[in-house]
């Protein structure tokens, strides 16, 4: 009688711990669960605009938990007349961090800081020196030069670590690795602009004056000072005229935009008419703004020796 109640309590026992043992493996994989799916892990950060995306996207690379995403399509241009629409406000309110270009580009930004207060902002061209562009305003095309997409990226960097600093080492890590690659770009830029034949050029619209401050060239005009406005006869009248008197050979078209009246000036000079691209559209993968400005180096190569007299 003993041996068989003692034997049942031991059975009993042994049930007991099985149970408690069983438990406890269920709730430590619950928890291995939860941690792997909690979205309290996930740090969403937010570009307004393609050529942030691409620094964006470098910055981050392969950084566990970091979710990047961009609000303007990439096919849409420089953001001279985007209008935010819900979609747009509904990313935002779910990012982290909104990185924006700053410079004037973002017509939108107080709309953000009013509707959604506690959104953090990194503004990319802080600390980069501005140029004039039309009346009070200043031109935001910074990132075309690559002197100031070295300094976007680092602004980047350096707010990411600072706002997220469980990543930090990853992102001063990653920071550093593309910078290089944009160095060395640069580097070799200079070697080819530098000794170009002429200087003297005319671009499409008000892209590349940070570009041209950084390469010494002499943008000395531009045939629509915004996109879509074509100029009337007047001003296609004086392009012409600066052509003839000038001697210059080329006029930099840019891939997003009807290059319809520069074709007018083209057929009326027999100027030559070659694309130069200021990065503003393109594919979404990491080394995109690297292979635009190396193809941009080939065009310069030849249509700069092309402009001697």
């Amino acid at each position: 009688m003993y041996k068989e109640g003692n034997s049942l309590v031991i059975k009993i026992l042994i049930l007991i711990f099985m149970l408690s043992f069983l438990s406890a493996c269920g709730s430590q994989t619950a928890d291995n669960e939860k941690e792997k799916t909690d979205p309290s892990d996930t740090f969403t950060v937010a570009t307004t605009f393609y050529p942030l995306y691409i620094e964006a996207a470098n910055i981050t690379k392969d950084i566990p938990g970091v979710n990047l995403i961009n609000i303007a399509p990439p096919t849409t241009g420089c953001l001279h007349d985007y209008q935010l629409n819900p979609e747009d406000l509904k990313k935002m309110s779910e990012a982290d961090i909104l990185i924006i270009n700053g410079a004037g580009m973002e017509t939108f930004t107080d709309k953000i800081v009013s509707q959604l207060p506690e959104l953090k902002i990194i503004d990319a061209s802080r600390d980069i020196p501005l140029i004039k562009g039309e009346g009070d305003e200043y031109n935001p095309h910074v990132w075309v030069s690559i002197t100031n997409a070295i300094q976007q990226v680092k602004n980047i960097g350096e707010q990411l670590a600072l706002l997220d600093p469980d990543r930090a080492a990853d992102y001063t890590a990653n920071t550093e690795a593309y910078t290089a690659k944009l160095d060395d770009l640069r580097v070799r830029m200079h070697q080819v602009i530098d000794n170009a034949g002429r200087k003297d050029i005319i671009t499409f619209h008000e892209a590349f004056p940070y570009f041209a401050r950084e390469f010494n060239l002499n943008i000395i005009a531009v045939i629509e000072r915004e996109p879509g406005s074509e100029p009337n006869a007047a001003e296609l009248s004086e392009t012409i005229k600066i052509i003839n008197e000038t001697g210059i050979k080329v006029i930099f078209v840019e891939p997003q935009y009807p290059a319809k009246s520069a074709e007018t000036i083209a057929r009326e000079t027999g100027i030559k008419l070659y694309t130069l691209d200021p990065a503003v559209t393109g594919e979404m993968e990491l080394n995109a703004y690297l292979n635009i400005m190396e193809k941009n180096m080939d065009i310069l190569r030849e249509a700069l020796n092309q402009n001697e007299r």
